[in-house]
């Protein structure tokens, strides 16, 4: 089980029947909060309206930081592919994008500088998480247009704070 503690209640993900399960866990003595239509409560309400694009081609995994950024406040759209995800972002506009980098076809590098490319983007941070650690492998990632080199496994506290930051 994951745990983070990020928001007033901690947020306890863990996997349930082949798909991550979440919820808030109240403080000691008191109810949880209202969850969502989809049964997942957001972090903060006030926060909606910020939108993050996932793209990964390991289903677990973009379902693992789905369930995270939409716990901190994001509308999240997945993609199990880079050509999906420049898709998505020619369509509509993301305040942050978070790509594998090791993907069949295309990979997260030629994502990044094509996604640079679009107007709008310029700016728009973008964090590579990945189970590449080699030496050059965060230069590489910086090079292509990326803002931050996560490796995986991540740390969800960690992962959530750098996301605001960022």
């Amino acid at each position: 089980m994951i745990e983070s503690n990020r928001a007033a209640a901690p947020l306890s993900i863990c996997w349930i029947d082949g798909h991550f399960s979440s919820q808030f866990l109240p403080p000691q003595g008191q109810q949880s909060s209202s969850p969502s239509p989809h049964g997942q409560a957001s972090v903060n309400d006030s926060e909606s309206g910020r939108c993050a694009l996932v793209v990964d081609d390991v289903a677990d995994v973009t379902e693992m930081l789905s369930v995270l950024l939409t716990h901190a406040g994001y509308e999240v759209s997945t993609a199990s592919c880079a050509r999906d995800g420049i898709a998505l972002a020619r369509d509509r506009h993301f305040d942050v994008i978070i790509s594998d980098i090791g993907m069949p076809e295309m990979n997260g590098y030629e994502l990044a500088r094509t996604i640079r490319s679009l107007p709008g983007y310029e700016a728009v941070p973008m964090v590579a998480v990945t189970g590449y650690s080699m030496f050059d492998d965060r230069t590489r990632s910086l090079n292509a247009g990326f803002n931050e080199h996560v490796t995986k496994p991540i740390d969800p506290r960690s992962f959530l704070d750098l996301i605001e930051q960022l």
